[in-house]
């Protein structure tokens, strides 16, 4: 069952998904409404989502060509639906409604150009337009999704969600603290707790708000420590009992204050990079290496980027991909290594099409997939694949700054022509000390040279490192191959803070 869900999400991108979990809500609330399980009417939702559905992507469309901007439709119809679950269905279209509704996607779609700070945005689109409706025209979101009768859709669906983009220690960071928090705001006020939890959990905004909105990816922190904080805030902020002076607390209110602050402690930078050069790495990868433009831009080896690709024909995986930095931040270029299939996503073929007049954009450095702090810590790279890329990182990184670390790379492809970045790995280990393990999995090694005809296995890892209880395993490739690596290093013994992974679903 749960290899079945695994790779039905690894066929589906991020903001797809989303996509259609919250078409899937407002289906669902039109039925529920027909059956009279809900008191607003069918005709009401379908009207209010169809108004802020136009309305987002006619003032997109304006912003776009205001500030000559790539065009991200997803991001438009996400915005739109989340406004329509969150601002209440009106039965009767009075100026005032419709004009609600109108400012209410402006704003959200304003957010994005408007109110940035080099170019980045800083809120969470569709909560910062009903805090700003709120304190101006004082018309204010409902958030009539957090119902009883919606709770399952948004359960199952929010799981999901959170399950693909692994953030779930981030969500339940959230959910704890707002329900401690709650406990301790109703005792200081002597409030009865029961109803208190009761509301929270059965007939508010925090779980929908915490799966579709606390997650979105330019808002949150790069970092799972630092999206851990960002969550804690959140949940302290978010039980309407908490209040400074005769402002009380709201959903919407929580996520911007907490936005501010994830902006405060994460990366500024949103690149326009241009394309400099596309090199062959293997038959079916290349690096496509490009000028930031962006002189203060820095990250740490091992992070990854969202990468905007506007293109004709998008197909249902979007424009949008999240890829490892294969550069190393001492290096004036950045590159990524991709892997290309017969039947690629429309993403890669305008990918393989790029020139240098081509718009790209690339945003929110991210991840944990970094190297200790404790350069005398022994590190096990186990890679699969086009998953060597953020090893490529690191290890540059390593050579141009000629720092040494007790470092074993496992490093498993099909055929001795899969393998990239052999040439720093190799250079590697001649000036570092890097010890290198090749593995080929379809055919014979040739002679002397380090490789395994095989899969990496316990056995090789014994032979290779035999100490390697003492050792943090980082683990990169192919959603399968970080599974199997996982399942063998725990039956090894190993405790799960010593294994680090990095994901590559290759539709993501």
């Amino acid at each position: 069952m749960f290899r079945f869900v695994d790779n039905l999400l690894d066929h589906i991108t991020m903001y797809r998904l989303l996509l259609y979990y919250l078409l899937v809500l407002i289906m669902a609330a039109i039925g529920m409404s027909l059956n009279g399980e809900l008191h607003f009417s069918a005709a009401a939702i379908a009207i209010s989502t169809i108004i802020l559905v136009i309305a987002c992507w006619i003032f997109n469309e304006i912003f776009t060509a205001i500030f000559k901007a790539p065009k991200n439709v997803e991001s438009v119809y996400i915005t739109a639906l989340i406004l329509a679950l969150i601002i209440a269905p009106y039965t009767s279209f009075q100026i005032v409604n419709f004009t609600f509704l109108l400012a209410a996607s402006g704003l959200a779609m304003a957010s994005k150009y408007i109110l940035t700070i080099r170019k980045k945005h800083i809120f969470n689109p569709a909560a910062i337009a009903v805090v700003l409706t709120a304190l101006g025209p004082h018309q204010s979101a409902s958030w009539w999704v957090g119902t009883t009768a919606l709770l399952p859709f948004v359960l199952i669906g929010g799981i999901l969600v959170v399950h693909k983009i692994r953030r779930g220690r981030m969500v339940l960071t959230f959910f704890v603290t707002t329900l401690l928090t709650t406990i301790v705001y109703t005792l200081l006020s002597r409030g009865s707790v029961y109803t208190s939890l009761h509301n929270t959990l059965l007939s508010s905004a925090m779980f929908f708000l915490g799966f579709v909105m606390l997650t979105e990816p330019l808002t949150t922190p790069p970092t799972t420590q630092k999206q851990t904080w960002y969550a804690a805030l959140t949940g302290l902020l978010f039980p309407p009992q908490f209040h400074v002076l005769r402002l009380y607390s709201t959903p919407e209110l929580a996520l911007v204050t907490s936005n501010f602050f994830s902006y405060l402690i994460s990366p500024k930078a949103k690149l326009f990079p241009k394309f400099k050069l596309k090199v062959r790495l293997t038959p079916d990868s290349a690096d496509f290496i490009f000028n930031p433009n962006y002189k203060k831009f820095a990250y740490i080896p091992g992070q990854y980027m969202e990468w905007t690709l506007p293109h004709e024909g998008t197909d249902s995986r979007g424009n949008r991909r999240y890829f490892t930095l294969a550069s190393s931040p001492t290096e004036p270029d950045i590159r990524i290594g991709i892997k290309f299939n017969d039947q690629g996503s429309s993403f890669k073929e305008a990918l393989l099409k790029i020139n240098h007049e081509t718009p790209i954009v690339a945003s929110q450095v991210s991840g944990n997939f970094v190297m200790p702090k404790d350069p005398k810590q022994k590190l096990i790279f186990i890679a699969g694949g086009i998953g060597v890329t953020p090893y490529r990182s690191m290890v540059k990184y390593l050579l141009d700054t000629n720092e040494k670390r007790p470092i074993t790379m496992l490093y498993s492809v099909r055929t001795a022509r899969d393998f990239a970045y052999k040439d720093v790995f190799e250079r590697a280990r001649e000036e570092l000390g890097l010890k290198m393990v090749y593995v080929i999995t379809d055919e014979s090694p040739s002679p002397g040279s380090y490789s395994y005809a095989n899969i990496i296995n316990a056995a090789m890892i014994k032979k290779e490192v035999p100490d390697f209880q003492q050792c943090l395993f980082y683990i990169s490739g192919t959603q399968s191959m970080v599974k199997a690596m996982q399942t063998m290093l725990h039956n090894l013994g190993l405790p799960k803070h010593r294994v680090i992974v990095d994901y590559f679903s290759g539709y993501a």
